[in-house]
C-alpha cells in the first residue's frame, strides 16, 4: 500500500533541492519546514559503510548533546539496598529493586529510559523479550549500566543519548527541537558525526559515511554534505 503524502508535505518537499547542502543552509531548511502544530524534533538520518550483522561492525555508543535534547526524559533505575534511594535522591524518576522489575513484566512501562546497577543485570535480564524491541534494555555500551547512578542520571536528563545503528547501517537519532536555534542545532549535530567518528567500528571497511539528511519530525529529508560537516571546525560551531 503507498503511504499518501500530504498536501503540507508535498508543498515542503518543493522547497528542498536535491542536492548536498551546507551544515548550517541545511538546518535553516529544517526549520523553515517544522509547520506541524507540535513541537517537532530535528532528526539524523545517517547511513554508514558497515554491516551490523558481523560483530565487529556494529555502532552502539552514547552522544552528549552539548545544546540537550530540549526533551524531558523519564528516567528509571534498578538497583539494590541504599542504591535505591540514592537514585531517588539524584532525580530518577521511578526506583526499585525486584518489585520494580515486577512492574514492568506487568506492563509499566512509565519511564524513557532505564539505568541498573550491574549486579541487578542478571534478574534485568528477564526484561530482555520486553525492554529488547522498545530500545530500553540496560546495556553497558551504552552507559545504561553502571554504579555511578548520580552522573548517569545528571548526563542523560542533560541531553546524553544512547543510539545504534539499525541492523541495515542506519543510525536515527535525534539531536535537539526544531526550534532551537541554528547555532545550537549546528553543535549538536557535530558532536554527534565526532562521536559517530570516534566509535568507528573495527571492522568497517571503505567509506563509512555514506549519506546524511536532516528532517523535522513531520518534514521533508534534506541532505547534507558530508565533508562540509566533518571539516566544520568546533571554534565555527561553537
Amino acid at each position: 500500500m503507498v503511504k499518501k503524502v500530504s498536501r503540507r508535505l508535498q508543498e515542503l518537499q518543493k522547497k528542498v533541492e536535491d542536492r548536498p547542502y551546507e551544515p548550517t543552509e541545511a538546518l535553516n531548511l529544517l526549520k523553515e519546514t517544522a509547520t506541524a502544530k507540535f513541537s517537532e524534533s530535528a532528526e539524523a538520518h545517517i547511513r554508514l559503510g558497515i554491516d551490523p550483522k558481523y560483530t565487529d561492525q556494529q555502532l552502539r555508543t552514547t552522544v552528549a548533546l552539548p545544546k540537550g535534547t530540549g526533551q524531558t526524559i523519564r528516567v528509571a533505575v534498578i538497583a539494590r539496598g541504599e542504591k535505591v534511594q540514592e537514585a531517588s535522591n539524584a532525580g530518577a524518576d521511578i526506583a526499585g529493586s525486584e518489585e520494580l522489575i515486577d512492574q514492568i513484566q506487568k506492563g509499566m512501562m512509565d519511564f524513557d529510559l532505564l539505568l541498573a546497577t550491574p549486579d541487578m543485570m542478571p534478574q534485568v535480564a528477564k526484561l530482555g523479550r520486553l525492554l529488547g524491541p522498545r530500545g530500553l534494555m540496560p546495556n553497558p555500551k551504552g552507559g545504561t549500566v553502571t554504579f555511578d547512578l548520580v552522573q548517569a542520571i545528571a548526563e542523560f536528563k542533560a541531553g546524553k543519548l544512547e543510539f545504534r545503528a539499525d541492523r541495515t547501517g542506519i543510525v536515527h537519532v535525534l539531536f535537539g527541537k526544531a526550534a532551537f536555534p541554528t547555532q545550537d542545532l549546528l553543535v549538536n549535530l557535530k558532536a554527534l558525526q565526532e562521536t559517530i567518528d570516534r566509535n568507528r567500528p573495527s571492522g568497517a571497511k571503505g567509506r563509512y559515511w555514506r549519506t546524511v539528511y536532516i528532517s523535522a519530525t513531520m518534514g521533508p529529508s534534506i541532505e547534507i554534505d558530508i565533508n562540509a560537516l566533518r571539516d566544520l571546525k568546533l571554534t565555527e560551531a561553537a
